[in-house]
């Protein structure tokens, strides 16, 4: 795993493959190893970059507060790193929010955008969205990373029992104050007034029983000047890890359109 001695603390990601490079962002409380089936399939035609954000995985936490901005700029970092100056992007949840940042603080460096059950906002808006942060703060903060694991688990992989264990295991493994500090860092955060601003071939891919509604995602797409919306069937909010090969051949067929010229704007679309 490479590692990039950065000023603030060094910044560890992964790296296969060879040809233009495809950056994959995981989400909150995971880290690149989530990406192994996308690392497997994409890296014979791409060269894969798959980061640890801070806090995660095994880049330590940053000294100071974490920040969606700050996120954006150890990518765009990594990016150089391994020496690519534009990359096509992929983010899933917490990776998404990153992604998004990227894109409208250094648009040079995304080729395209993709992105996985995610918003370009997290402001908690309702009575409903409130209660859910404060459960999962108090949850951490008093019984710990494990029981919040094993709460989220059936959720994400009501069907699996073996990506449920190794799930609660591998979330187990969060440091709780680098995970809390994340999880600040993402509730109030928003780049929704800059979507307009986002000129690349954009792909947002949504599970058909993510935690927010297909409709919300549509509403968000259309503001994106070539933006579509692919649906995943039959999955939720890890779509990445639990249909694999579904969410393969959207982000395949993409990438393919994209080089071909085709234009990607067709709201209201879904696959």
């Amino acid at each position: 795993m490479p590692v990039l001695k950065a000023d603030h603390g060094e910044l560890h990601y992964e790296r296969a493959g060879s040809g233009p490079a495809l950056l994959l962002i995981h989400g909150l409380g995971s880290s690149s190893r989530d990406w192994a089936p996308q690392l497997e399939a994409f890296s014979a035609n791409h060269t894969v970059i798959a980061p640890d954000l801070r806090g995660h995985g095994r880049t330590p936490g940053a000294r100071g507060r974490f920040s969606l901005r700050g996120f954006a700029e150890d990518v765009a970092a990594i990016m150089a790193d391994a020496g690519f100056a534009d990359a096509d992007v992929v983010g899933l949840s917490l990776g998404g929010a990153v992604a998004f940042q990227l894109a409208v603080d250094y648009p040079e460096r995304v080729r395209s955008l993709t992105i996985v059950n995610s918003s370009p906002s997290f402001v908690p808006r309702t009575r409903r969205e409130h209660l859910m942060v404060l459960q999962r703060l108090l949850v951490i903060r008093l019984l710990g990373m494990r029981r919040m694991g094993q709460i989220l688990a059936p959720r994400l992989f009501p069907d699996n029992a073996a990506l449920r264990d190794l799930f609660v295991e591998q979330y187990a493994q969060n440091r709780k104050s680098d995970y809390l500090a994340t999880l600040k860092a993402l509730v109030g955060w928003s780049v929704a007034e800059r979507l307009p601003d986002i000129t690349c071939p954009t792909l947002v891919v949504s599970a058909d029983q993510d935690y927010t509604p297909v409709a919300d995602k549509q509403a968000y797409v259309d503001q994106i000047p070539q933006a579509r919306l692919a649906v995943i069937a039959n999955a939720h909010h890890a779509v990445t890890a639990e249909r694999p090969d579904a969410f393969n051949c959207e982000l395949g067929e993409f990438l393919k359109g994209k080089r071909a010229g085709r234009s990607t704007k067709t709201a209201g679309e879904n696959a």
